[in-house]
């Protein structure tokens, strides 16, 4: 069952990427250890994911794909008939996404890359439908690597750079980095995937056996690549991989001290007339003329979308497609479009910009949450709603997992995106970790709950940092066949 992205889904069968963060990891096959010479047939009853996970792949030294052959081709079809059986009597999102993109793997492994291609674009569209950030995350990357084995490598690395949230576990984004470095292996971008491999070790921290082998024989293949062929194209930024244009800048000119936009040439693609300028975001950027004490907004070829006339004395920068505008600059923030079409009309004391549909809002000095048509979704009740997440940032509002750290005077607790309460306010510090949340006690020690807010980690380490390491020992979470 769905449970609207916020807590660990319920497991369909151990084993599988929706197990709990407690549940046990699955075998990772070695690198190079050859098949079986008469593998025995699928149980009818296992899981999928299960048999796949349990295989010794063979590894081609050269394309570093994966080498079936013999009687393990029959056994795939097998694995195949079973999924397509499963799917044929389920209906929830959640699951359809995993038995889905699980044929897709299947599929892409037996050759049949249209078949793949047709699961994997279907498995996405199921798993966005729940909102929960590691289903997606995992539907996005096996729909990549079947781009990948297709040559489509543009998206197959647009797909692999969304897929590898900060938010998600570390052995999980260890794992998506060495096949984003197999994908940069096949283009040629020596160097980027060595950078690839270079950061799947370090996020793995402690030993990994099967992981080590798997790159000292990808780091082989990219040697002797780059002997022959040179190491290639220096490394592409997120902004490139993800194909955003990198946005125009805000130039003043010295000579008539008034603000323009540049191309990364310096050179002005919009003409230096406005006395102040907000940076550009998603397209479009706030201006002020001369002798104007409102906002205009223009898009990134100076044409005008919203004018003075709307009256808007303060402005924030789109995000989600949302921004938030005051007609006194400071109170009655409500929300608008491109088009200048309010969205929501409530006026609020104080706003955050949208993220993932939801947004933090403050009015009489309590904070709660709306979505993009106004709804209040976390009641007005909060004295503080910014989220600590375990990277070292904070965000406002919600998480990408769609988790929030709320206050209450001195104390932290979580909400998820959908206004239930998971961990109440009573602790004096709350953490969102990929696979639990962090609390300290008032003495200054830390402890861990799991993502439904339930016990996990008494409360018994100096820091923070000694609780992951325990998570790390403990919570084994998986690293699902991608």
């Amino acid at each position: 069952m769905d449970n609207g992205g916020q807590a660990p889904p319920v497991p369909e069968k151990p084993g599988t990427e929706d197990e709990s963060a407690t549940a046990a990891e699955p075998p990772a096959p070695p690198a190079e250890s050859p098949a079986p010479e008469k593998p025995a047939p699928p149980s009818l009853h296992a899981d999928a994911e299960q048999v796949l996970a349990g295989y010794r792949w063979r590894y081609d030294p050269d394309t570093l794909r994966e080498v079936v052959e013999g009687a393990r081709i029959d056994e795939l079809a097998e694995v195949r008939r079973q999924l397509t059986e499963k799917l044929d009597g389920m209906a929830d999102n959640g699951p359809r996404a995993r038995l889905l993109s699980l044929r897709a793997v299947v599929s892409r492994l037996l050759g049949d890359l249209d078949k793949a291609l047709s699961d994997g674009k279907l498995a996405l569209a199921h798993a966005e439908a729940t909102g929960q950030l590691r289903r997606i995350a995992i539907a996005q990357a096996r729909l990549a690597h079947v781009m990948q084995w297709r040559g489509e490598y543009e998206e197959a690395d647009r797909l692999f750079t969304l897929a590898n949230s900060t938010e998600l576990p570390d052995r999980l984004r260890a794992t998506m980095h060495h096949q984003a470095g197999k994908c940069a292996y096949d283009q040629g971008r020596f160097i980027e995937a060595c950078t690839h491999f270079e950061k799947a070790l370090e996020l793995r921290k402690e030993e990994d056996p099967d992981l080590i082998e798997q790159t000292e024989l990808t780091l082989d293949a990219v040697f002797r690549g780059a002997a022959e062929k040179g190491f290639g194209p220096y490394p592409r930024s997120r902004g490139e991989l993800l194909r955003i244009p990198k946005p125009l800048t805000a130039t003043l000119d010295e000579h008539t001290r008034r603000w323009g936009f540049t191309d990364d040439l310096g050179v002005f693609r919009i003409a230096p007339r406005f006395t102040d300028v907000q940076p550009f975001r998603e397209g479009t950027a706030w201006v002020q003329r001369p002798g104007s004490r409102h906002w205009e907004l223009i898009n990134e070829v100076g044409d005008l979308l919203i004018d003075h006339t709307a009256g808007y004395r303060g402005v924030g920068g789109f995000s989600d497609g949302i921004a938030w505008v005051s007609r006194d600059g400071t109170t009655g923030w409500i929300a608008v479009d491109r088009s200048n079409k309010v969205l929501v009309s409530t006026g609020f004391d104080d706003v955050r910009p949208f993220r993932r549909g939801l947004a933090a809002v403050r009015r009489d000095g309590r904070w709660g949450a709306v979505d993009s048509t106004g709804k209040l979704v976390v009641p007005l009740r909060y004295d503080g709603f910014a989220t600590a997440l375990f990277d070292g940032r904070y965000i406002d509002g919600f998480s990408d997992d769609g988790l929030a750290v709320v206050a209450l005077g001195p104390y932290k607790g979580v909400v998820e995106r959908a206004g239930r309460m998971l961990v109440s306010p009573m602790h004096p510090a709350v953490v969102i970790h990929p696979v639990a949340l962090l609390f300290a006690t008032p003495a200054q020690r830390w402890g861990a709950l799991d993502r439904r807010g339930r016990p996990l980690l008494e409360a018994e380490y100096a820091s923070r940092a000694e609780v992951a390491d325990q998570l790390e020992r403990l919570l084994t979470d998986a690293r699902p066949i991608l």
